[in-house]
């Protein structure tokens, strides 16, 4: 089975929902407009909130797309340019054409013909100018070969054999799967796949990937190998996974954006900072992310946890011959 990735989808959406909007200006009720999309009303209430977040550089107020929520219906108050027409700089059509043209390689693309059209329209704007996508195209992509594998499997139905490297265990390992979709989520490709040798669905980051081979025998996913829901990002850890607190400082506050997390409550200690709960299953990670903080978090709990990140710090501090001194509580 091949499909667009969630992302794409919304993206769309979010590129549909202004002009939509717009050619209602007394307003759609919610549930209407969540049947013309064809999602969840739900759905069509957190596009709506995102689309509150985007407009014009500057983000601030005049800036940012607006809307007016009156009981159940919704109308745009102000469109932020989407509704004018595009003027594109020449870098900004060269750019447009290395996205579209990579658009155009997701398997299942359901709009190819109008991503086509785009693309056309778009290149004989660029003039001469398009020519140097391809040398672009090729620089940027460096899973490119990986990336064909993959579609080939895909396409015929085939399983796959891969060596795969998990930065969280610095391992290579070895399996073979089941491939189920490609997804391009903030840059970067991943196969969904049904992976026999962890008995359930998992993604691989294809730069992630050193080698890929098609097997001649089919791809057949069970039945419990379910698409993940990657609207909210591809990390999204399972609800019984074990929790770690951390206080984070100012400065790294990017966390809780960043990663989903189950809280987050304001702290005076790191001036503010905040105290963030977030859920793992991999304390390797968890460990990784501290360290990354560079000395800006510290861990509350587990208490494991703390011992062994104030260990790493340890370590790593005797390499440069400084001498630290355990203290209850130091984790970060």
């Amino acid at each position: 089975m091949t499909s667009i990735s969630g992302t794409t989808d919304r993206m769309t959406r979010l590129l549909a929902l202004v002009p939509y909007l717009t050619a209602r200006p007394d307003g759609v009720a919610l549930a209407e407009a969540a049947r013309d999309f064809g999602v969840p009303e739900r759905q069509l209430r957190s596009d709506l909130e995102l689309l509150w977040m985007c407009g014009l550089p500057g983000y601030g107020p005049g800036d940012l797309i607006d809307l007016a929520f009156e009981g159940n219906r919704v109308r745009v108050t102000f469109t932020a340019g989407m509704v004018r027409p595009l003027r594109l700089s020449t870098d900004e059509a060269v750019a447009l054409v290395v996205a579209l043209r990579t658009l155009l390689e997701l398997p299942g693309l359901a709009e190819r013909e109008a991503v086509s059209r785009a693309l056309a329209k778009v290149s004989a704007a660029a003039g001469h100018a398009a020519d140097r996508v391809t040398p672009v195209a090729v620089s940027v992509d460096a899973r490119e070969e990986a990336l064909a594998v993959v579609r080939e499997g895909l396409e015929r139905k085939r399983a796959l054999h891969l060596h795969y490297y998990v930065p969280t265990r610095d391992e290579r390992t070895e399996r073979t799967v089941d491939p189920m979709r490609l997804l391009l989520v903030d840059g970067n490709w991943y196969l969904e796949a049904w992976c026999r040798r962890a008995e359930g669905v998992r993604l691989f980051r294809l730069d992630r990937v050193d080698d890929v081979v098609v097997l001649d025998e089919p791809a057949e996913p069970p039945p419990q190998a379910h698409e993940r829901d990657v609207d909210n990002g591809v990390y999204q850890p399972e609800p019984d996974s074990p929790a770690v607190r951390l206080r984070v400082s100012r400065s790294a506050r990017w966390v809780a954006d960043y990663y989903p997390v189950d809280s987050v409550t304001p702290v005076d200690d790191p001036p503010g900072g905040l105290a963030v709960t977030l859920r793992t299953a991999d304390p390797a990670w968890a460990r990784r992310l501290v360290a990354s903080l560079g000395g800006e978090a510290v861990v509350d709990e587990p208490a494991a946890l703390a011992t062994e990140v104030a260990a790493d710090a340890r370590t790593a501090l005797s390499r440069y011959a400084v001498d630290v001194q355990p203290s209850p509580g130091d984790a970060g």
